[in-house]
């Protein structure tokens, strides 16, 4: 098992183009779920925003803060763009991130 650390960015939402969060952390599969169950108290908890539409998985802690950094400042259409770029129906990706294949595999965003 490799000890090499990981980072994604990500986004949730409460809907198809409904309200987005962009966030980063170095454990996205637990910091996923602590959003759906409504764990975290704040933005997330306070708009509903449970469905994680969009990621991307860095090796480098400073890379992904910085891109989480610039996305957050992304006109909200051009969100949507990269949302619909690799998830086009907007689908709920948890349950292929906790290893639940329900729209297929999820390895083409490795790398991205």
């Amino acid at each position: 098992m490799s000890d090499e650390k990981t980072f994604a960015v990500y986004i949730l939402t409460n809907g198809r183009y409904g309200t987005l969060y962009v966030g980063v952390t170095s454990n996205l599969p637990n910091r996923a779920t602590e959003h759906r169950e409504g764990r975290i108290e704040g933005f997330t908890k306070t708009h509903g925003l449970k469905r994680l539409v969009w990621y991307r998985m860095y090796g480098d802690a400073l890379e992904a803060i910085t891109f989480e950094k610039r996305l957050k400042r992304w006109r909200r259409d051009w969100k949507f763009n990269l949302i619909e770029e690799m998830n086009p129906h907007w689908a709920d990706l948890w349950p292929n991130l906790m290893g639940h294949d329900i729209i297929g595999p999820l390895s083409h965003l490795q790398g991205r």
